[in-house]
């Protein structure tokens, strides 16, 4: 079984959790996630199975799409509800929808983020929050990250007990900590902040539409129905490459991962290989002979 699973992750369960329920359901162990998202995360999470376990990477590089909750007015440990509060600063004056606007709009492109201290980058070997939960102290790197949008969902401000709360949605890389983001935005407005609720809304080209629940998965076992009905071709999960149709001389020869002349109008980076709408391989310039084209990935040899 090849192709991608849109899964729809359930607030409570790691993207980890959904792979090994997945890898029990479909009696399959070539399975594998695309983007962590944490466990208080719902939202879109493709799945990948079988042959398309191999293209996990390009569906993790390409954009995502969020919806939350920024509440200001105290901060936490994880940036997130889930953490202890370490400062607080009562809302007592009105923010208007054209300031946070305007905050929001001093965040789009290109950014820096440190990454939170809970979590899963990795510091001399070791999880960030590995290094948290044993209150050991490291020097976090910071990243740069894209901002693509970045809006409020609604005009509506939800003020209680000394915070302030709005809805936004953000289009950004790979990469991109929502928690920090949240952070960021509370610091712009003068005030500790986090993110206080998070769906993931679409990875790549797979969107909530697209997207089966466990127990809609389970159902469609259970009734023995074809699951072809909710898992999506390998090709969807490479949509965001150039793509190059071959006839079948040229398929033989990337069946096998031949080094080839470079085609006339050969378009740039990584580029899909297809044939009759299968793909069968991604291939790139060739990085010391400019006249050539290499194989970075066989996906198909049959």
């Amino acid at each position: 079984m090849d192709g991608i699973l849109p899964l729809w992750k359930p607030k409570g369960m790691t993207s980890h959790d959904c792979v090994f329920r997945i890898r029990k359901m479909l009696k399959m162990k070539k399975v594998g996630h695309t983007g962590t998202l944490d466990p208080d995360v719902d939202g879109v999470l493709p799945i990948c199975l079988g042959r398309a376990t191999r293209i996990a990477e390009y569906i993790t590089n390409a954009g995502k799409v969020y919806e939350g909750e920024v509440t200001i007015g105290f901060s936490t440990t994880t940036e997130d509800a889930q953490g202890e509060i370490v400062a607080t600063k009562a809302v007592e004056q009105e923010i208007s929808i054209t300031t946070i606007n305007n905050v929001l709009l001093e965040f789009t492109g290109e950014i820096e983020q440190t990454p939170p201290i809970y979590s899963a980058v990795k510091v001399n070997g070791k999880r960030l929050y590995e290094y948290a939960r044993k209150g050991i102290e490291v020097e976090r790197p910071t990243r740069k990250v894209n901002i693509y949008e970045l809006k409020l969902l609604d005009d509506k401000i939800r003020i209680k007990d000394g915070t302030l709360s709005f809805s936004f949605r953000v289009h950004c890389s790979k990469g991109t900590y929502i928690r920090t983001l949240a952070v960021m935005i509370g610091e712009k407005l003068g005030y500790p902040a986090h993110m206080s609720a998070l769906t993931r809304v679409a990875a790549s080209s797979f969107t909530a539409s697209h997207c089966v629940t466990f127990e809609q998965l389970e159902n469609i076992i259970a009734e023995d129905l074809p699951l072809e009905k909710v898992i999506k071709p390998l090709e969807e999960g490479l949509c965001n490459l150039p793509i190059w149709n071959m006839d079948v001389q040229l398929l033989e020869k990337v069946k096998n991962g031949a080094v080839l002349p470079t085609p006339q109008n050969w378009p740039e980076g990584q580029v899909v290989m297809v044939y009759e709408g299968v793909a069968y391989a991604i291939y790139q310039s060739h990085l010391n002979k400019q006249d050539l084209i290499k194989p970075v990935k066989v996906l198909l040899n049959l």
